[in-house]
């Protein structure tokens, strides 16, 4: 619906607060997906185990069933201290933050993009909160996010009383590079993986064979392809739940970057959820890239800390 919203909802977005004052009518998602063949990721044994409980991964390693392996992505565990999460939360909240659509809230620090013209602009982009300088410190002693650069930073907040979710998407592959890295603050949840069929034009996906990849395991060095899930018993009729416990980072990248849609659903969504996402340009935004000169100056801002 096109109806202007308080809730900070657009188009098909809704949130809890939207679907109740206009009577909007819900989709279950969520129901659907479970009718399919569903694995829960194992943080530790680096395997996808099938079930649909998240927390399935505590188990390890005493898991049963059929497994399938599940390439690009990692997870660290507590790769904050109890400290250093409550901390950045405090310095979150110290910062304005802003209605998102369906039930979010966030706070963003990047260049304007528009994905569509494919226009890239420095807006009023001067860098990123001196508060939350440590994070990216810390991001820079993982040896998967060498030579990371962010140039977003986003904060995102989902609270189960709004209703708060995202819908499934893949990140824009014009300008977002090939690592999305998100570092959970607060609240326990998961992402919901699901494999993508539509078009390469869509997000922007055929850009992608052009690039070379950034994490070398992910192709073997060769420019990325997207490919069909190995496991062709399955086919599209495939989902895969990464937990995202508190406190600690996920990185996607390879197959799981390009070929997955990823979503966080109204139903993992417990307590209230605070998250930092970090986005870096694609090769042709970098030094030496064909584009490059439109990228200087918001390379330079975001080395910045106000």
């Amino acid at each position: 619906m096109e109806t202007i919203r308080p809730c900070g909802c657009k188009g098909i977005r809704t949130c809890l607060i939207c679907e109740e004052q206009f009577n909007i009518p819900r989709v279950e998602f969520a129901s659907d997906l479970q009718k399919k063949a569903c694995f829960v990721y194992c943080l530790y044994c680096d395997k996808a185990w099938r079930g649909w409980d998240s927390n399935s991964y505590m188990e390890h390693p005493n898991h049963n069933g059929e497994s399938i392996s599940f390439p690009g992505v990692y997870i660290k565990p507590d790769f904050l201290t109890d400290a250093e999460a409550a901390s950045m939360l405090t310095n979150l909240d110290s910062l304005r933050w802003e209605l998102s659509q369906s039930g979010r809230r966030k706070q963003n620090y990047g260049p304007k993009c528009n994905f569509k013209k494919r226009r890239l602009r420095i807006g009023d982009f001067c860098g990123f909160p001196g508060s939350t300088k440590s994070i990216q410190d810390k991001l820079s002693e993982v040896p998967l996010l060498q030579n990371f650069q962010t140039v977003e930073q986003c904060s995102l907040e989902y609270d189960p009383s709004r209703g708060a979710s995202i819908d499934p998407h893949i990140d824009d592959c014009w300008i977002w590079g090939e690592r999305i890295v998100t570092v959970n603050i607060l609240g326990d949840t998961v992402l919901t993986m699901t494999v993508y069929d539509g078009k390469s034009s869509r997000y922007n996906l055929e850009d992608v064979p052009s690039y070379p990849p950034v994490v070398k395991e992910s192709n073997e060095g060769k420019p990325f392809d997207i490919v069909e899930f190995q496991n062709s018993q399955y086919k599209k009729d495939i989902v895969v739940r990464l937990p995202m416990p508190a406190k600690s980072l996920m990185v996607l990248y390879g197959e799981a970057r390009y070929g997955w849609e990823h979503s966080v659903l109204r139903e993992d969504i417990n307590s209230r959820r605070v998250c930092l996402a970090y986005r870096e340009l694609t090769p042709p935004y970098l030094p030496n890239g064909k584009n490059f000169s439109e990228s200087v100056e918001i390379l330079e801002k975001a080395r910045m800390f106000w």
